[in-house]
């Protein structure tokens, strides 16, 4: 009786080690699962190229991840002369499951890519070989896009100075090397609202520029907490110290007793680009957000973000912005 006991617990052992295995196979072999490249050429006007350039410079801001960055600077601006070529590092020291790296954009690495696996790979999150892309580029925002703008976008790209730049792989730590194949998905894309509801506009514009990815906390597994949209106090580990987002909901804590006028005038203080960004010095402050590139929006655009932004539910949530690195080593 108990080796015909034990015979059935082994049974049901091993039959749930191979559903297991079979599982993780398909997770990692079949997945992601989305659809194929579309059939996308485009022959794109002057007039959309320079579209393309503002969206990937100054609101998707495409460029200021896919170039190299000063962080000896405050804001860490972009380096002049690296525009799209790639390898702006996502680390383990700074809080990610693995080590990822922006790929080149310029027609050196994205020549031989068709305008649809460019398309594919900024709506879904899978390259042009099949494999997923973590979402630091926050695929997931970008395929609510318009299709036109995306298409505009690509058209930029391709007119980008080609710069040869191999870029190291990325690689994903346990469990995320499986997760992250799971993540790509295909999206119904997005329509861009009439510029004159400026609600609808907005939320469009803030949505594909990504800003409560950065600015609403997260667990410790990376998931946004609930009911904290937009609140601020998500990490950054920087080299001076840590840096945490603002609180950009209409609540005192916030953005509540700021005017239209102040929040553009925010961005636009960086828009002078004869003034060099000051030196950021051992345990001074510093930040991840790219005013510099933000600060070139459109006041029609950012008036229409200021306005989706005051239409949210206010989230009181007082954020220490940042903590020296000296203060953060002598709590451990």
């Amino acid at each position: 009786m108990k080796k015909r006991i034990v015979k059935i617990v082994l049974g049901i052992l091993g039959a749930f080690v191979l559903l297991v295995v079979s599982a993780l196979a398909y997770v990692k072999l079949g997945l992601p699962a989305v659809e194929a490249a579309p059939e996308v050429s485009i022959k794109a006007t002057a007039a959309q190229v320079e579209h393309g350039r503002y969206l990937a410079n100054h609101v998707a801001s495409c460029m200021h991840c896919h170039s190299s960055r000063d962080f000896t600077k405050l804001t860490g601006p972009n380096i002049a002369g690296t525009e799209g070529k790639g390898g702006e590092p996502f680390l383990r020291e700074m809080g990610f499951p693995g080590n990822y790296y922006a790929s080149n954009l310029t027609p050196d690495h994205l020549g031989e890519w068709t305008d649809g696996e460019i398309y594919r790979a900024i709506t879904t999150g899978v390259s042009r070989d099949g494999h997923a892309l973590f979402p630091v580029m926050p695929y997931m925002s970008y395929a609510q896009m318009d299709p036109s703008d995306i298409r505009d976008i690509i058209a930029y790209l391709r007119t980008l100075k080609p710069i040869k730049h191999v870029v190291p792989a990325s690689e994903s730590d346990f469990p995320m090397n499986f997760i992250i194949n799971t993540m790509p998905t295909q999206r119904e894309p997005g329509t861009r609202p009439d510029t004159a509801d400026h609600v609808a506009y907005g939320k469009y514009i803030t949505t594909f520029a990504a800003c409560g990815d950065c600015h609403t906390p997260v667990d410790g597994q990376g998931a946004p907490l609930p009911g904290m949209d937009f609140a601020g106090g998500r990490e950054f580990p920087l080299p001076t110290g840590t840096v945490r987002s603002m609180n950009i909901t209409a609540d005192k804590s916030g953005i509540g007793s700021w005017t239209k006028e102040a929040f553009i005038a925010r961005f636009k203080s960086y828009a002078d680009k004869s003034k060099p960004m000051p030196t950021v010095h051992e345990g001074e402050f510093n930040s991840v957000m790219p005013w510099t590139v933000l600060a070139d929006m459109s006041e029609q655009d950012l008036g229409a973000v200021y306005e989706y932004l005051r239409s949210l539910k206010p989230v009181q949530h007082k954020v220490e912005r940042f903590t020296p690195k000296a203060k953060l080593v002598a709590s451990r």
